[in-house]
């Protein structure tokens, strides 16, 4: 049985330090079993500057059981699936402990943009290309982080302003935007 008011509470702890780590999760619908993880891209890696959205699903033994994560952003990893988004990550297997959060889990999912293990590939083409040819898994790594992580400052203008012309203020509009990656139509749904 899924202890909800773990979840609730862990809601509550990343929602204290969102400005500082950069780490946001939200409930999909007002549901506690489905939610929205957002991580910023690490410095100094090809996926600075993006954000990537991650599908996150409790399981019925939560927190004995790992929650499911996958990457809803498209990105090129060795441990990323580039079709699914699926996460060859330890501690969302057989490494889970009860100790571990929501937050450590995504901070988990976030160190390993940074540090791939090509040797325990999720993707075997993408771990090939970055232990045979890096400059080129670099290149189409930040390409893809440009291509699927990035919201053009601009067009995020756009869209809050249609959205606060509809009465809706301003600081929800943009918090649910980044919530939901830019997308108008989610962001429209999450609204009403």
């Amino acid at each position: 049985m899924i202890d909800f008011a773990r979840v609730q509470k862990e809601l509550v702890e990343c929602g204290k330090d969102t400005e500082g780590s950069g780490i946001r999760v939200t409930p999909k619908n007002d549901n506690l079993v489905r939610l929205n993880g957002t991580i910023p891209g690490p410095l100094g890696t090809p996926y600075e500057g993006g954000i990537f959205q991650i599908d996150i699903t409790i399981p019925d033994g939560y927190p004995f059981e790992p929650p499911k994560m996958q990457f809803a952003t498209k990105v090129w990893h060795p441990n990323i699936s580039s079709q699914s988004g699926a996460i060859c990550l330890d501690i969302l297997k057989d490494q889970w402990s009860p100790a571990l959060t929501l937050k450590t889990a995504l901070l988990s999912v976030q160190a390993l943009l940074s540090a791939p293990q090509p040797d325990d590939p999720q993707d075997a083409v993408v771990a090939q290309q970055y232990l045979k040819e890096y400059q080129t898994f670099a290149s189409t790594a930040r390409y893809w982080t440009e291509s699927f992580a990035k919201t053009s400052s601009r067009g995020v203008e756009d869209k809050v302003q249609k959205l606060v012309e509809m009465g809706f203020p301003e600081a929800q509009v943009r918090s649910i935007l980044e919530a939901v990656g830019g997308d108008e139509n989610l962001a429209l749904e999450r609204l009403l």
